[in-house]
């Protein structure tokens, strides 16, 4: 029950709600119990008239009288047990809603590297199959807990008042349940812990076969695809039954345990009656549907056990997450203003899941309002100081400064709302295309919206729609070809006017004349801010006021394009390239 401890504070949080429902549960459970108290009573009136012991008109009294208080007590136990219900099931749901919170709350919380480490379908499965596990904790098996112990006290109490001995044996079997449980509920525990692994690894490959499905079906693959989803799934039903045998149980072992009290009550309550140890046969019947009204609270030990040790198991899970610290973590509460300033130096960066070394003692300066093109081969580093600067992750050697100051002493939020980013793999939401541009300013207007897609020159694809602006996206933004989502991405950049924009080759999938018409919308919208463009293409670099040549992390060439076109390297080479396939 340790990682369930984590829950405790959402049971005091509402804990008025749960005592509330404690009460109103206890209240529930002594109504019931009128039941057998009077329908036993009934069949002793119903003896005694049998053996001529009251007369009939006594008999058709008390008889009326006892059906009247069973009407009674079931409408009052009925109306307690449906607020029993409302209450702890809605407290229930409302833990779940909080705990959903957290863990979501803390996956945006997790840094980038956290990410690349674990697979979308199991922080999935996590934050969904798992916190319905619990919830079924913090719901049906406290309801049933409390159901059955309050049950049992009640019952117990009114048994051991009218027939001690009596009450001793029909207890017998309890001692065998407990061994039952005891023994089970470790297998179950760890069986529980596999079948929600197993429903990862399946939610994680169903996840990927379905962003992936374009490129399974272009190479043809469906069936091998098929193939290994069976094998996935098959090995995890193979797990499920294995967890189901053991579940089995239960119920069967309530059953004969109950049976074997029913069998008791008659024989030795039979023998009490005879020889006049129990003076009213109605004792027998009331014992009767005590043992058979404690049937169900029993027969659920197994089933609560059971909801228990799977919602550990999965809070565990949850709490693998909760428990990691962020590697970016914001050392300033204070909000912070942002210039542009951008100075890198002697900066060195391995990534931390690979090792790879992306920089190496890498050093420049922008001032606000300048334009930084930063070309290279693939794996030089160029989005890497993107990356740095948007804080994604902390340098190991070196110092990046924004204003003069030190990156991780800048308010995270503040730095992170200062800076506008365009990645190279452009990313859409599935809502609407209006949606994802004001991602980057929710209170744009619609004016700002079309302003922005404009310079981003998306607005006449756009307007081109059925729906316009209004036009839902796919998952991804597939409903687009891949300049439309690069252009949209820009527009989203752009709008919230941020004091450093980051463009990571966003241009690579338009051509050269749209290229063209965004680079001058963008020279007028990046005036006074600080900008830094990652290019393969001369076109995007040239007007810059620096550029900067990456090999292998570190930097071969600086200067403007005049200076580096009159020089022999890479940056002359590029240019021949791409000057000569122009004119061809």
């Amino acid at each position: 029950m340790n990682a369930l401890q984590h829950i405790n504070k959402y049971f005091y949080k509402y804990r008025y709600r749960l005592l509330f429902g404690i009460l109103i549960t206890i209240c529930a459970k002594i109504f019931a119990l009128f039941t057998p108290r009077l329908i036993g009573k009934s069949v002793t009136v119903i003896s005694k008239r049998l053996n001529d012991e009251i007369t009939h008109e006594a008999f058709k009294n008390d008889l009326s009288l006892n059906i009247i208080y069973l009407i009674v007590a079931a409408l009052i136990a009925g109306l307690f047990t449906f607020l029993m219900r409302q209450t702890i099931i809605n407290v229930s749901r409302h833990i779940e809603y909080d705990l959903k919170n957290e863990v979501y709350k803390q996956y945006q919380n997790l840094s980038l590297s956290f990410y690349k480490s674990n697979r979308t379908g199991d922080l999935m499965n996590r934050i969904s199959e798992d916190v319905g596990k619990v919830r079924m904790y913090t719901g049906p098996a406290i309801m049933y807990t409390i159901n059955m112990i309050t049950l049992f006290i009640v019952a117990l109490i009114y048994m051991l008042n009218i027939a001690p001995t009596l009450t001793l044996y029909v207890m017998l079997p309890l001692p065998i349940l407990s061994v039952i449980i005891y023994k089970l509920s470790t297998v179950i525990n760890k069986r529980s812990t596999i079948v929600q692994q197993y429903l990862s690894h399946l939610s994680t490959y169903t996840q990927e076969s379905f962003s992936g499905i374009s490129v399974i079906k272009s190479y043809g693959i469906e069936e091998e695809n098929i193939n290994a989803f069976n094998s996935l799934s098959n090995e995890s039903k193979q797990k499920q039954i294995n967890l189901t045998k053991v579940q089995a149980l239960f119920f069967p072992s309530m059953i004969l345990l109950i049976g074997i009290s029913n069998i008791l009550v008659a024989y030795v309550g039979g023998m009490q009656y005879i020889n006049g140890e129990i003076k009213d046969i109605g004792t027998i019947a009331e014992f009767l549907i005590y043992v058979n009204m404690l049937t169900w609270p029993v027969a659920t030990v197994g089933w609560v056990t059971n909801l228990v040790q799977q919602a550990e198991a999965s809070q565990k899970r949850i709490n693998e997450f909760l428990k990691q610290e962020p590697d970016i973590k914001n050392n300033n509460n204070t909000p912070s203003i942002i210039n542009g300033n951008v100075d890198f130096k002697n900066v060195s960066f391995a990534y931390p899941d690979t090792n790879i070394q992306a920089l190496n003692k890498v050093s420049f300066s922008i001032k606000k309002g300048e334009t930084l093109a930063i070309l290279g081969k693939t794996g030089s580093g160029k989005s890497t100081i993107l990356d740095l600067i948007g804080r994604l992750y902390d340098v190991q050697e070196g110092v990046i400064e924004i204003d003069g100051k030190q990156i991780d002493q800048i308010h995270l939020n503040s730095l992170r709302n200062s800076i506008g980013y365009v990645p190279q793999d452009a990313f859409l939401f599935s809502d609407s295309i209006k949606n994802n541009i004001m991602f980057g300013k929710e209170d744009a207007t619609e004016n700002e919206v079309i302003k922005a897609a404009k310079n981003a020159d998306v607005h006449k694809n756009i307007i081109a729609f059925t729906n316009g602006y209004d036009t839902k996206l796919g998952e991804r933004g597939i409903t687009l070809s891949g300049g439309q989502k690069q252009r949209i991405s820009i527009a989203r950049a752009i709008i919230k006017s941020p004091e450093i924009l980051l463009f990571d080759d966003c241009l690579s999938a338009v051509d050269t004349e749209t290229e063209e018409k965004i680079l001058k919308n963008l020279r007028q919208v990046s005036k006074g801010k600080t900008t830094i463009i990652v290019s393969h293409r001369i076109s995007s670099a040239k007007d810059a006021d620096k550029i900067i040549v990456l090999e292998d992390g570190k930097i071969t060439q600086s200067g403007s394009h005049e200076t580096l076109v009159n020089t022999d390297g890479y940056y002359k080479e590029l240019y021949n390239k791409q000057l000569s396939q122009k004119e061809i």
